[in-house]
C-alpha cells in the first residue's frame, strides 16, 4: 500500500461546494482506502491505498459528483511526491512565514516556456517545481499574483493552493 493525498480544489471556502470532512473520510474508506485522515476543512485528506495519482483522483471526483453533486478537481499526490515538494523549497531562506508561503499543486507539470512565464509574475518570489509551484506572497496573498487563474486562463492547467502550514501538516500526516 502507498500513501497518498488528495487535495480537492476550492471545497468550504466561502460556503462554495461544501463537504463535511467526516463524509469525505467516509467516502474514501467506502472507495476501498485505508488510514484515512482529514486535515482542517479545506478538503485535505491522506490514506493509503493502491492505484496511481490520477487514477485516483478521477475515481474521488466521480464519487464526490455522485453522491454529494459536488463538482471539484482532486489533485492526488504520493507521499514521496510531497516529500519532493518539502525538501525541494527553493524560497525557504526567505518564507519566514508558512501562512504566506504557498504550494500550488498542478494538474500537470508545466514546460519549460509555461515555468518561465509563471516565473515572470513575480521572478524573485515565484519558482516552479516539478507538479508545483512555490509562491512566497511577502505582502499577503491578496498581494501577489494570482498563479491559478493565470494557469486556467492560458493553458488550461489546473491547480489548488496550501499555505506552507498546511502542507507540512499533510506531508507529517502520511501514512
Amino acid at each position: 500500500m502507498t500513501g497518498f493525498v488528495a487535495l480537492l480544489r476550492g471545497v468550504n471556502v466561502g460556503g462554495n461546494k461544501k463537504i463535511a470532512m467526516a463524509d469525505l473520510r467516509e467516502l474514501l474508506a467506502e472507495l476501498g482506502f485505508g488510514d484515512v485522515k482529514t486535515l482542517l476543512q479545506s478538503g485535505n485528506a491522506v490514506f493509503s491505498g493502491k492505484g496511481t495519482p490520477a487514477s485516483i483522483g478521477k475515481k474521488i471526483e466521480a464519487a464526490l459528483a455522485e453522491r454529494y453533486g459536488l463538482t471539484t478537481r482532486c489533485l492526488v499526490r504520493t507521499a514521496k511526491e510531497i516529500e519532493r515538494v518539502v525538501d525541494g523549497h527553493p524560497l525557504a531562506d526567505v518564507a519566514d512565514n508558512g501562512s504566506r508561503m504557498m504550494a500550488i499543486f498542478l494538474s500537470e507539470p508545466l514546460d519549460a516556456e509555461q515555468a518561465a512565464a509563471v516565473e515572470a509574475l513575480d521572478a524573485d518570489n515565484i519558482k516552479v517545481g516539478d507538479g508545483v509551484v512555490y509562491q512566497w506572497c511577502a505582502n499577503g496573498v491578496l498581494e501577489s499574483p494570482e498563479v491559478v487563474p493565470f494557469l486556467l486562463r492560458h493553458w488550461k492547467i489546473h491547480g489548488t493552493a496550501r499555505n506552507w502550514n498546511t502542507v507540512s501538516k499533510i506531508a507529517a500526516a502520511i501514512p
